[in-house]
């Protein structure tokens, strides 16, 4: 055993670039299939490993605290199925008004000591945590868009109690939309009170009404005043993070798979161009066992270092990763399963090893005399005739000679080009998301068409009669777009719905139809495809709403774009049903062309002092996340691809050094070498772009519907339209590119090589 530890230590020694190959192939794609393997794993259930490590409320009760007192809550907090119990808090709905707003907001405040506990621990991902009265930390999440209070800003009560903003928390259980001191609830005469309990048994609503049942036995039957189940929360996120989860494993899959072809190409790459290696250590007396042993052992060393670097590069890359991409769901620092680099670990090197036992096996067999013969070059016969046939073309010489390289070793060269293609395959994928996403994202939010937004100064139901004539009489207005909501419920439904009512130019600013029609007359109303779908309805479908005059049946006319489940939208006429008192209280406004936005604002300033003007939202940070993880993700598979090329260049140079030094002695230049190896490879770069162009195409067409299915949104077909004729060439050059990129060293390398230290080696 010491000679065969010897002889395999020496090899690896010896041949330094192998190795040096094989350990940094094997190092980067383990770093993908451990960041692959933790995508498809934290896919499977984000908003579970996020509510448990932030131990969410299962079930969250409000009471009534004229009816029972803190001390009865406590005492019936021991209750059989309850696991941790956080409360009691003061709770209470306070509007809070801020000059950075365009109006007051009613929010549901509590009285915390701290942002721990057993239940609902906070994560404050901004500032800090309130620590004296008239201070005040807003719930929000820490990737969703929206205008806030910044920190040190002050929020004013309708009594006059002035809070200053000292930090931002997102609860992952959504159990209040603001925090204070215990001390500062009492201030604000608090009339309900907060309890948060985590059940032992909760995967199921019977269970979380049993545990409800429960924890209020013995109170007074109007003591409770409501509750929330944290599996209607697991629903909602889980629509939410569907659409970060289907192009995750998209790119996941893609990841192995490349990974995987690279590492057999490269191991078994790595054994065949040692087989002259293997006939002198049976002349010298090895047997065919320990010579099998030597090389595995010589393969599986750098292989193993590579694999140990790459598992611990993968956790590392992996980690910010996750936590952006499910950063929404409010915890931080998700990171990949402990299993997943097990796995890797032992999978990888087990991989390599089967990789590098086939090929052994037949140097095993070989005699020795045939296996020094066979490391020189491949066989003669071997694309021999698709040479002859190059050579009588008018191509160049150096590109001939390169085009018939690839079938010198056609087993290794469609290994190479397989990688290739899903390299091409992911770039193509990802190009079309990005355009898909930006495409939608406009869409949505309807950009260019609104360029500046516009509130009464009051707040709700604030509007006057004069304000659309006011913002039409600015110079610069085109249209003008107004609207108000009114607070409804669905007959049958227990979610409160947002009735929005439009006053305007609704054809040049509302938001586009999808399916039907844009609702005109009175009872017409359109919706998301959200609605829709969790309702169970159908464009012409009717409902009943009850508010403002009383119930009202509506008919659903058209399916819209836009996200927002909870409202419904109908024109003007609408209103004369529902709220005949009502006026628009917020417009949306397109300017003329060459009209300066900022300009305009201050222009309505001093036209309307009632009115308040901003710029529209941003960008969705969905769709950053979404393109930025795709960047990543694509970026990491083409470097893997690169190196797949990479090694097979320096194989097919090492093999064939005996004929470069023949082709350098007849006068072939160090740049004729460089064309003839980076030719052989971006052939098959070319292929492999031929090939991976309408794949990739077909996933985008597969993976974003399944993105819109999964999130419960329609899109125009639009969309889907992203491949236009400059964006198909650059992407045909994508595999030229990644091939000639992976070839150009080791092909370097090769022009360098003297005619002599070629000759001298052979």
């Amino acid at each position: 055993m010491s000679a065969v530890w010897l002889a395999a230590r020496a090899a690896v020694r010896r041949r330094r670039l192998q190795t040096a190959v094989v350990g940094i192939v094997v190092g980067v794609s383990t770093t993908m299939i451990v960041v692959a393997l933790g995508l498809l794993a934290v896919s499977a259930g984000p908003f579970d490993r996020a509510y448990a490590q932030q131990r969410g409320a299962h079930l969250a009760v409000t009471y009534d605290r004229a009816k029972v007192t803190d001390a009865g809550l406590t005492s019936n907090a021991g209750s059989s199925g309850v696991e941790a119990v956080a409360g009691p808090f003061g709770q209470a709905t306070v509007e809070l008004g801020a000059a950075d707003r365009p109006r007051p907001q009613p929010m549901t405040v509590v009285g915390r000591t701290d942002p721990a506990g057993p239940v609902d621990r906070l994560n404050v991902w901004q500032g800090r945590w309130a620590t004296a009265p008239g201070e005040i930390v807003l719930n929000q999440n820490p990737v969703l868009p929206g205008r806030f209070v910044r920190l040190g800003g002050q929020l004013t009560a309708p009594d006059g109690t002035a809070l200053t903003v000292v930090g931002r928390a997102y609860s992952s259980s959504r159990s209040a939309d603001a925090w204070v001191t215990p001390e500062q609830m009492t201030a604000l005469r608090p009339t309900a009170t907060q309890m948060l309990y985590r059940l032992t048994e909760a995967d199921t609503t019977a269970q979380v009404q049993a545990g409800e049942a429960e924890v209020t036995r013995g109170l007074p039957a109007d003591a409770r005043l409501g509750s929330t189940s944290y599996l209607v929360l697991r629903e909602a996120a889980a629509r939410e993070a569907a659409s970060y989860v289907t192009f995750l494993v998209a790119f996941g899959v893609l990841g192995l798979a490349v990974a995987i072809l690279i590492v057999a190409n490269v191991v078994s790459g790595a054994v065949v161009a040692g087989f002259r290696h293997i006939g002198v250590l049976k002349a010298l007396g090895f047997t065919p066992t320990q010579v099998l042993v030597v090389y595995l052992t010589m393969v599986s060393v750098p292989a193993i270092i590579g694999c140990a670097l790459g598992t611990v590069l993968g956790n590392v890359l992996a980690r910010p990763l996750l936590s952006q991409a499910f950063r929404n769901l409010g915890a931080e620092g998700i990171g990949v399963p402990a299993w997943v680099s097990v796995a890797a670990l032992l999978g990888v090197p087990l991989m390599v090893a089967l990789s590098a036992l086939v090929p052994a096996l037949r140097a095993r067999r070989l005699p020795a005399a045939e296996a020094i013969s066979a490391g020189s070059a491949p066989h003669s016969g071997r694309g021999l005739r698709v040479q002859r046939w190059l050579s009588g073309t008018r191509l160049p010489r150096a590109v001939s000679l390169g085009l018939g390289l690839p079938f010198a070793r056609p087993a290794r060269s469609a290994m190479t080009m397989a990688a290739v293609v899903l390299g091409v395959t992911s770039v193509t994928l990802a190009i079309g998301l990005a355009g898909s996403l930006t495409r939608y994202e406009r869409a949505e939010a309807r950009t260019g068409a609104v360029q500046v937004e516009v509130f009464t100064a009051g707040g709700p139901d604030s509007g006057s009669a004069e304000d659309e004539a006011l913002l039409r009489s600015v110079p610069g207005t085109r249209y003008v777009l107004g609207a108000t909501e009114v607070q409804v419920r669905q007959v049958g439904n227990t979610e409160q719905t947002m009735l929005r009512l439009y006053k305007g130019d609704s054809a040049a600013l509302g938001q586009q139809v999808l399916d039907g029609r844009w609702p005109s007359g009175a009872g017409e109303v359109a919706v998301a495809k959200r609605f829709l779908v969790q309702r169970g309805l159908s464009v012409g479908d009717t409902f009943t709403i009850e508010g403002g005059k009383g119930a009202t049946q509506v008919r659903i006319v058209g399916m819209v774009l836009f996200n927002e489940t909870e409202t419904i939208i109908a024109d003007w006429p609408t209103a004369a049903l529902v709220a005949p008192d009502a006026l628009p209280d917020r417009f949306e406004v397109r300017l003329t062309e060459g009209t300066d936005a900022a300009a305009y604002m201050e222009a309505v300033k001093k036209a309307a002092p009632n009115l308040v003007a901003f710029p529209p939202e941003g960008e969705e940070e969905f769709v950053v996340i979404v393109l930025v993880t795709v960047t990543l993700l694509t970026l990491m598979l083409a470097v893997v691809a690169a190196l797949g090329v990479f090694n097979t260049a320096v194989l097919s140079t090492r093999e064939r050094r005996r004929d470069l030094g023949m082709l350098k002695s007849i006068g072939m230049t160090p740049g004729q070498v460089v064309v003839m190896v980076v030719t052989s490879m971006a052939a098959l770069g070319a292929l492999g772009g031929l090939l991976g162009i309408p794949i990739g195409v077909a996933a985008h067409r597969v993976v974003l519907p399944a993105m819109a299915n999964a999130a419960q949104v329609g899109f125009p077909s639009v969309v889907l339209d992203v491949y236009k004729g400059p964006t198909l060439a650059l992407l045909a050059l994508a595999g030229v590119a990644i091939a000639a990129v992976g070839a150009l060293v080791p092909a370097r390398s090769a022009a360098r090589a003297t005619i002599a230290e070629v000759l001298h080696n052979e």
